[in-house]
């Protein structure tokens, strides 16, 4: 009986720190959301230099509006994206690891970042997301051309199927 006590124990403390495992997705959350903010952010740059030869240089490329809006809406859905794995590793390390004390000692960190179960990681990742995919769509409607009134119905109830999924994800916060 005693042999089974020690086993038992061993083999608990062994399953609990496992959980440490979970340390990699949290680094490597990071590193891919910083990779990200930094690829976003030089898409900006790339986007105001554009913008200064336009207006300084008198480079007039055809497509420029196009250019400069599909270049910051990919930066920011690059952002959001970022924003996505940030919070992935702040729930995973709170969840598996520890709580973080520097969040709690922050009032904005204590509310965004602030997760105290999986269902709560999941909706708030699950709201990123959506915001992701709506800026995709957004991002493709950009290059598409729409020749018929039928086609312009169906962006308008897209939009519309957008709008009220907003709503309905929103509603139950208030």
């Amino acid at each position: 009986m005693e042999k089974r006590g020690i086993i038992e124990a061993l083999f608990e403390g062994a399953l609990w720190r496992g959980r440490l495992i979970a340390v990699l997705a949290v680094i490597f959350g990071m590193v891919g959301a910083v990779a990200l903010f930094l690829i976003a952010s030089a898409d900006i740059w790339h986007m105001a230099v554009i913008t200064y030869k336009y207006f300084f240089m008198h480079y007039h490329p055809e497509n420029f509006h196009e250019e400069l809006i599909g270049g910051i809406i990919g930066a920011i859905d690059l952002y959001l994206i970022a924003v996505v794995l940030l919070i992935f590793a702040f729930g995973i390390y709170e969840l598996f690891i520890s709580e973080i004390d520097d969040a709690e000692n922050s009032e904005a960190g204590n509310k965004i970042l602030a997760i105290h179960s999986l269902d709560e990681l999941k909706d708030k990742l699950g709201k990123v997301v959506v915001m992701v995919l709506i800026v995709s769509f957004f991002k493709k409607v950009m290059h598409m051309d729409f020749d018929t009134p039928l086609e312009m119905l169906y962006l308008a109830g897209s939009i519309l199927a957008l709008a009220l999924a907003l709503y309905y994800m929103h509603k139950g916060e208030h």
